[in-house]
C-alpha cells in the first residue's frame, strides 16, 4: 500500500530494460515507490517538474539532453535529491554532475540492497559520496577545475577547519575524533556551511572547498 510518507523516485535511463528492472526492484520495497520514469535528460526535467519527486535516479550518458544537463536544469526548479548512475568507478563525468547539483553517484552494477540504501540516503539529505570516493573522485578532476570566487570569507575559524575535513574526504565520526567535538555541535558546522556557501548537500561543499582553493588536489 502506498503512502504519502513513501519515498518517491523517477528513474531516467535510455535503457528501458534497466528502467523496468529498477522499477521493480524499488516498488517492491517498502516505504519507496517509483513515480516517473524518463528515457533521455529532456523527458526527465518534464517528468520531475510534474510530479516532484524526492530522489531522482539519474544516468549520464542518453542521446540528446545528457544526465549532467538534465541535472543542472532539475537543480534549478526542484528540491529532488540527484543520484548519478554511471558504468564506470570514476568516470569524467560525474565530477560535472556532481558540480550540477547530484547528491552522488552509484555503479549500474551496485548490489540491489546498496541501491536502495543509497536512496534513503539522499532523500534523507546526505550526500552519497564515501570518504574513498571522494578522495580518488575530487583528487582526479579537481585538477582541471579553475578556482572560482566561493564566499568562504564569512566562515569562522571552526567551520573552515570541518570544511578542509569534509573535503578531504573525512567522514563526521573521523571529523568528530579530529577536532574533539560532539556530534550536535558537528552537525551545527555543518548546517551552517550549508547555508553560508549556498549548498545543497555535503557533495556541493566538497565542490566548493576546492573551487574556492581551500583544499587543492593531491
Amino acid at each position: 500500500m502506498e503512502s504519502s510518507a513513501d519515498t518517491s523516485v523517477v528513474i531516467v535511463d535510455d535503457q528501458a530494460l534497466l528502467r523496468g528492472s529498477f522499477r521493480v526492484l524499488i516498488d517492491s520495497t517498502p516505504g519507496l515507490r517509483v513515480v516517473g520514469e524518463a528515457g533521455d535528460g529532456a523527458e526527465a526535467v518534464e517528468v520531475v517538474r510534474r510530479e516532484a519527486p524526492d530522489v531522482v535516479l539519474m544516468d549520464v550518458r542518453m542521446p540528446g539532453v545528457d544526465g549532467i544537463e538534465a541535472t543542472r536544469r532539475i537543480s534549478g526548479f526542484s528540491a529532488a535529491r540527484v543520484l548519478v548512475l554511471t558504468t564506470f568507478d570514476v568516470d569524467e563525468y560525474v565530477y560535472a554532475a556532481l558540480r550540477a547539483g547530484a547528491s552522488g553517484f552509484l555503479l549500474k552494477d551496485t548490489p540491489p540492497a546498496d541501491l536502495l540504501a543509497a536512496i534513503r540516503v539522499v532523500a534523507a539529505g546526505d550526500a552519497l559520496l564515501s570518504p574513498s570516493v571522494t578522495r580518488r573522485l575530487i583528487t582526479e578532476f579537481a585538477r582541471t577545475s579553475r578556482p572560482r570566487p566561493v564566499g568562504v570569507e564569512g566562515l569562522t575559524g571552526r567551520e573552515a577547519e570541518v570544511l578542509v575535513l569534509i573535503a578531504k574526504g573525512l567522514s563526521n565520526a573521523e571529523i568528530m575524533l579530529e577536532l574533539r567535538v560532539s556530534t550536535g555541535t558537528l552537525k551545527t558546522h555543518i548546517g551552517r556551511l550549508l547555508h553560508k556557501l549556498q549548498a545543497r548537500d555535503r557533495a556541493q561543499l566538497v565542490i566548493a572547498a576546492y573551487e574556492a582553493g581551500v583544499v587543492t588536489a593531491g
